[in-house]
């Protein structure tokens, strides 16, 4: 299990966390984050599971736009365009991931973990799950105005089940 985030997070956060590693293990796969409104908590979450973080290979905090765009390749007019939080954002921000990673499966989240800007929904959260030899999901969380530190557990939940998702696609994949 988790050693330092331990008392932050609920069990079921952390059992996910450590099925996840032990998941990619088991497939041979390494994992990267692309994280925004997280924070870089899932990145540390994935290097806190003793004898399993191997399987973790790098992530991005890329919390400004500038940061999305300067490490990850997101274009500049699809923030002006659709805004940060989006659907095209995440998408982007998981691509990026790939290209700048030796990940076999990335997650990117983006999205208000609290009030944004007058009009901004609290605890909108989109996130994008790419595999290197598939698909890209994406969801779409509306979590509701529960607080900075409720609406980043939840999206790392949502965030573990869809790696999780993806590891399952990867090994039925080779399996057949």
């Amino acid at each position: 299990m988790t050693e330092t985030l331990a008392p932050a997070l609920p069990d079921a956060v952390e059992q996910a966390a450590a099925d996840l590693l032990e998941a990619a293990c088991a497939a041979d796969l390494t994992l990267a984050t692309a994280e925004s409104c997280t924070g870089g908590m899932l990145a540390a979450l994935l290097t806190d599971v003793e004898g399993a973080s191997h399987a973790f290979d790098r992530g991005f905090v890329v919390y400004s736009e500038a940061a999305k765009c300067e490490l990850l390749g997101v274009d500049r007019a699809m923030l002006d365009n659709c805004g940060a939080v989006s659907r095209d954002v995440a998408e982007a921000m998981a691509r990026g991931t790939l290209r700048g990673s030796d990940a076999d499966v990335v997650l990117a989240v983006t999205g208000f973990a609290g009030e944004g800007a007058p009009g901004d929904e609290p605890g909108l959260v989109h996130f994008a799950c790419a595999r290197r030899d598939g698909p890209l999901a994406t969801s779409e969380c509306h979590y509701g105005d529960i607080g900075r530190g409720a609406v980043r557990i939840a999206a790392l939940g949502q965030a573990l089940a869809m790696m999780q998702a993806a590891i399952g696609q990867a090994t039925a994949s080779v399996a057949t």
